[in-house]
């Protein structure tokens, strides 16, 4: 028997917001979270200019309890502490051994990066590096920091898969849930913004360059005129737990988790694929036991990269048709990679809550190469989603897909 699993707690910290009433208002109002870094321009052949940070104040954490953790690891404790907040998480139930964490991020923290591989490699030199230094790059930096700060004794996935770190994080942790094996997971992912990741794009001429002077209008997803994507940082976190449970303690439910796919396209390292695409909206459909005309929304992945965005919306038309209504929120965060799959979900609860689409920021002119499709533009729309989709797709071909339903 496969149980119901539900969302109780919701958590983010994003470039356009760090509650969802915050968020849910700039998605609305078209706030733009992207800024100009003028300081880039020191690094020689870097292109772009543009970034989305995130204002929070994380001295609200223990710092003790923070010693081993780097900014990304900081942006995903805070996130999880305001969900488990939301949730009533009570510290027993967590250390009860009933709870567990996925959580994912695209690396470690890229400062604790630099500050080891610069004093080894570059001084030739131990001298200066602190003992837990590596604990704030280590690749499951995020999940490991959280189980011992919460002191969740459940199981812990690790789930560092690029951009689709953290929709699988919350595919899997549905997973676990609704097998019986968790009660609760808390589930998500984080990014911490930096001139790596900008760098990493940069090199494959991904980033957007043309809008450096006019940050608030790139990215442009699917629009005629997009050059690439933005690097964003940021961290969602969600309290999944099974239906009885939240029954039982009594919580208040957001939605209700429908259903989840991922696959690997096992075509190409970077080149995206229609045929993997499609499919993984496909295997979210069939495990959520819907037809494709059930799904009344679609956050798409889309980035503002040429072959991305026009790939995504062929797969999109082939499985759910040309009727469905889609945006990208990319265009008011950036890509906040490792966590976008979070944030965009919490994007999506957002708006079966309060009963609107938001549009594509900065989608001016549907691009010819990009299918036909009914794009969310301009001002948000006014709509009663009851089921709505996620997707995100990550370099080697990486693919998750998400369904929520109301309650």
């Amino acid at each position: 028997m496969r149980r119901r699993v539900v969302v109780t707690g919701i958590g983010i910290t994003s470039p356009i917001g760090n509650d969802l009433p915050t968020v849910t208002r700039s998605l609305q109002e078209g706030q733009s979270g992207v800024r100009a870094f003028p300081e880039w321009g020191e690094v020689k052949s870097l292109r772009t200019r543009l970034g989305a940070p995130v204002d929070v104040d994380l001295s609200t954490l223990s710092r003790k309890r923070t010693r081993t953790m780097g900014r990304v690891a900081q942006l995903a404790t805070w996130a999880t502490q305001n969900a488990i907040d939301e949730a009533g998480l009570s510290a027993d139930l967590l250390s009860s051994g009933r709870v567990g964490i996925a959580y994912g991020s695209t690396s470690g923290s890229p400062p604790s990066i630099e500050e080891f591989v610069g004093s080894l490699v570059g001084n030739r030199s131990l001298d200066g590096i602190q003992s837990a230094t590596y604990l704030r790059f280590m690749s499951h930096t995020c999940a490991a920091n959280l189980a011992q700060y919460f002191a969740v004794r459940g199981r812990v996935l690790t789930t560092c898969s690029a951009c689709v770190s953290s929709s699988q994080a919350i595919g899997y942790a549905f997973e676990a849930i609704r097998s019986g094996a968790q009660d609760v997971m808390l589930a998500g992912g984080a990014e911490e913004l930096g001139i790596a990741a900008a760098a990493i794009f940069d090199i494959m001429f991904a980033t957007s360059a043309g809008f450096n002077d006019r940050p608030t209008e790139s990215p442009r997803p699917f629009d005629a005129a997009r050059d690439g994507l933005v690097v964003g940082e940021g961290a969602g976190t969600l309290v999944l737990e099974s239906l009885e449970s939240a029954t039982a303690r009594g919580a208040t439910i957001h939605a209700e988790v429908l259903g989840f796919g991922t696959n690997c396209d096992g075509y190409h390292m970077t080149a995206p694929f229609e045929d993997g695409m499609a499919r993984v909206i496909e295997l979210a459909l069939e495990d959520a036991r819907l037809p494709a005309d059930r799904i009344e929304y679609v956050n798409a992945h889309a980035t503002g990269t040429d072959v991305g965005d026009s790939t995504e919306s062929r797969a999109t038309l082939r499985v759910l048709g040309g009727k469905v209504p889609v945006s990208s929120t990319k265009g008011f965060t950036g890509h906040t990679l490792g966590g976008c799959g979070a944030i965009e979900s919490i994007f999506c609860l957002a708006m079966l809550r309060d009963g609107f689409l938001a549009p594509s920021k900065n989608l001016v002119r549907v691009a010819p190469d990009c299918a036909p499709l009914d794009y969310v533009v301009g001002a948000p729309r006014q709509a009663t989603p009851s089921i709505v989709m996620n997707n995100n797709f990550a370099f080697a071909g990486l693919n998750t897909s998400l369904v929520f339903g109301k309650v």
